[in-house]
Order: structure tokens, then C-alpha cells, then sequence
């Protein structure tokens, strides 16, 4: 998702929880348009209201590795989902999830690239983390 990288998020969110040490959080792009790019602006700006700092994130190419690497391979919505499965061949262990499945809610979160609403989709990740962070 072009608009915002939970990455930073989840990373802050598991550190004030006092799990830090159980997780290992990165995200990567699904496609190439953004590979080597910053943090979009909207999300930068969404973020540090938050006391959240996404300072040197770049985009990076998730690559077919990633998903012996990881447990969860989580997407914020179908696209993604589509090019998670095309990049890593079938999900035969069952790692790849919607972000929102976590908060019980089966739809997308909004790209605010396009939408222009970085409130919310931070609300609707939010919820997604929260629940995910519940749930393990």
C-alpha cells in the first residue's frame, strides 16, 4: 500500500506493549512503484501526531524468501493479496492475511494514496494491529 507502512507502527506498538523482543517486523512492497521511495508525506505527517517517527523507511521489494522468513504475511487489501500470492507461489501454511481479519472485519483498508485520508486508514490500522497483537 503506497499510502502507509505499518512497519514503523507495529514496531512502536509491540515496544510500548513490552513484546519488542518477541517479533521480527518489516514490510515490503508487492509492487515496484515505490521501491527505494520514502515514507509517503500524508503518512510521515500521521505518524509523527502520533509521536511516531518513520525517519530513514524506505520501500523495499518483498521477495519469495520473505515467506519462509516470516509467520504472517499480512496485506491491507486484495491487490496486495493477489501480488503476495504471485510472488510467493501458494500460501500452503496459511501465513497471508488482510489486515482487518485480525479486527474481525473482512474488507480493505482505503489507500490513502488515492483516498487522500490518512485518518483513516491510521484508524482502521489501528484496529487491524490491535487485533493481531491480541490474537498471538
Amino acid at each position: 500500500m503506497r499510502g502507509f507502512s505499518f512497519e514503523v507502527f507495529f514496531k512502536d506498538m509491540v515496544k510500548k506493549a513490552g513484546r519488542a523482543d518477541e517479533f521480527i517486523i518489516a514490510s515490503a512492497a508487492t509492487s515496484t512503484e515505490e521501491i527505494g521511495n520514502p515514507v509517503h508525506p500524508g503518512t510521515k505527517r500521521k505518524l509523527a501526531s502520533v509521536g511516531i517517527s518513520c525517519d530513514g523507511k524506505r520501500a523495499v521489494q518483498m521477495k519469495k524468501s520473505d515467506y519462509d522468513a516470516y509467520d504472517y504475511l499480512i496485506a491491507m487489501d486484495d491487490w496486495n493479496i493477489r501480488n503476495i500470492l504471485r510472488i510467493i507461489g501458494a500460501d500452503t501454511d496459511q501465513k497471508v492475511y488482510k489486515l482487518l481479519y485480525f479486527a474481525g472485519e473482512p474488507g480493505d483498508i482505503a489507500d490513502p494514496w488515492y483516498t487522500g485520508n490518512f485518518d483513516e486508514t491510521y484508524d482502521d490500522v489501528v484496529r487491524g494491529l490491535t487485533g493481531f497483537l491480541s490474537e498471538i
